[in-house]
């Protein structure tokens, strides 16, 4: 699934400007504890959490995720969004919930990472 698909799936907007939509997307994950996620992380993910601060960035940055998923129509600032353009991390907002994000993910044939 590219992320324009994931975006059609869940109704997602793209906050991060200029940034391709046409990367794979690999595998799904939520979770909103940053060294949770930093030690699942893996290259490819769509990561859905509620934080929106620059370390979000960093870890989707380290880990070159494909995409951050925010739920619940949740904004992120300017700065954080930024850094994310610069570093070419897709950040998407959608009205939908992380517990329905993640079912149509799942139901779209998006795994969770493996192990």
């Amino acid at each position: 699934m590219t992320i324009q698909q994931l975006m059609d799936l869940t109704t997602s907007r793209q906050l991060t400007e200029g940034n391709p939509t046409g990367r794979e997307v690999t595998c799904g994950f939520v979770c909103d504890l940053l060294s949770w996620a930093m030690a699942r992380g893996r290259q490819g993910m769509a990561w859905i959490t509620v934080q929106t601060h620059m370390n979000v960035v960093a870890v989707a940055t380290l880990h070159e995720m494909a995409c951050v998923i925010l739920p619940d129509g949740i904004q992120m600032e300017e700065a954080p969004l930024k850094k994310a353009g610069e570093e070419g991390v897709i950040v998407l907002s959608s009205q939908l919930s992380a517990y329905e994000l993640c079912g149509r993910l799942y139901g779209a044939g998006l795994t969770g990472p493996p192990e």
